[in-house]
């Protein structure tokens, strides 16, 4: 080789180098919706007291989003510590708009230096569009899998009440470093690749979303989501017996229903509450007729007794009328004209009967007219 060709290939390895050397860092960042997110930008030894700044695009002085002069302008805000030669910038209440681009710069003399290029991904906060189902009923247990990539075994693991990823490492009911916590119990296996939690003593209150979590050293944690649903226990069998034994028996099959069955205290109380009622009114019927009977005394029996002693003998004179009609009539005749005090008590009494009366009066009137 010759040795101008050998100055040629050294001065295209110098430039080569040069540029990859001047060439900045990428650094990705995941915020959610509606959240903050820090930014951070490592610099080179020598710019400690050199003035930096966050910047977008082309970083033009209209792109220049705060500078270290300032401490904080509209959602930004900016630290510098010199010792670690870190600049960090908090972007807060994130949206979709805020996702992009960005440049931690120095500000020096001639070029300005940009020590990183950063990139924020912006995501909804929420998890998640594929989720896991779990039923079980009231005063039960329930075991949550959480399955996880084989790269994090040795990640931390957790689970939170809700679908919001961005608090749910803060609100953890459990973490594999805090394995119980009251009815919930968080169990690994590390083979199987999926870590478990149990929940004891079910209530509806537990009902609802869960959110697995891993935590990740850098972006965002990773989630699973299960959606828990209680159910309200079964009634005991005895209970669905009773309203069976009340309905009318057609078949000899049997049907056991696995669904609650309802609360039939308000039928069982009628049907001892009117029969009772009915049984009050028949009582106190029949004590209002006995006083009734008893206040009235002997008199009331012996009045009874009179109209029946009468109807009696009414009775008898009536068969004598008939067999002797003329010696009756005679008699009523002479009785009726002498006005007798005695008979007019008689007449009284056989008057007191109408229908025999009527028959008496009719046979004498006859005889009168035909002896006239």
């Amino acid at each position: 080789m010759k040795p101008r060709d050998l100055q040629n290939l050294l001065l295209i390895l110098c430039i080569a180098l040069s540029c990859v050397s001047g060439a900045a860092p990428v650094i990705h960042v995941s915020g959610y919706e509606g959240r903050d997110v820090n930014v951070s930008c490592p610099y080179g030894e020598g710019y400690e007291s050199y003035e930096k700044y966050l910047c977008r695009n082309d970083c033009s002085n209209s792109d220049v989003l705060i500078m270290t002069t300032q401490a904080n302008k509209n959602k930004y805000s900016i630290s510098d510590d010199k010792n670690k030669r870190v600049l960090t910038t908090t972007i807060s209440d994130l949206s979709s708009v805020d996702a992009g681009k960005y440049w931690c710069g120095v500000t020096r003399s001639g070029k300005d230096y940009y020590p990183a290029e950063v990139r924020l991904d912006v995501v909804p906060d929420s998890c998640c569009d594929q989720f896991t189902e779990v039923h079980s009923h009231e005063e039960g247990s329930v075991s949550i899998p959480c399955p996880y990539d084989s790269k994090y075994q040795n990640n931390l693991k957790y689970i939170c009440r809700g679908r919001q990823p961005s608090i749910c490492l803060q609100q953890a009911v459990v973490t594999s470093n805090r394995k119980l916590n009251g009815k919930f119990t968080l169990t690994g296996d590390e083979e199987s690749g999926k870590f478990t939690v149990n929940i004891t003593s079910l209530t509806q209150m537990d009902s609802g979303w869960f959110l697995c979590g891993v935590e990740r050293n850098n972006g965002l944690d990773v989630f699973s989501a299960v959606k828990l649903e209680v159910k309200v226990s079964p009634q005991t069998t005895s209970t669905a017996i009773s309203i069976i034994t009340t309905e009318p028996v057609t078949s000899q099959s049997t049907y056991i229903s696995t669904n609650p069955v309802e609360d039939v205290t308000p039928i069982n109380m009628v049907v001892y509450i009117v029969p009772a009622v009915l049984l009050i009114v028949i009582l106190t019927f029949s004590v209002v007729i006995v006083y009734k009977c008893k206040a009235k005394g002997p008199d009331v029996s012996m009045n009874r007794n009179i109209p029946e002693m009468a109807e009696a003998e009414e009775m008898r004179g009536v068969d004598n009328i008939y067999e002797n009609p003329e010696d009756v009539c005679g008699s009523k005749q002479q009785s009726a004209c002498h006005t007798d005090d005695k008979a007019a008590e008689d007449q009284t009494s056989v008057y007191q009967s109408l229908s025999v009366t009527e028959d008496i009066y009719s046979v004498c009137q006859y005889n009168s007219e035909y002896r006239t």
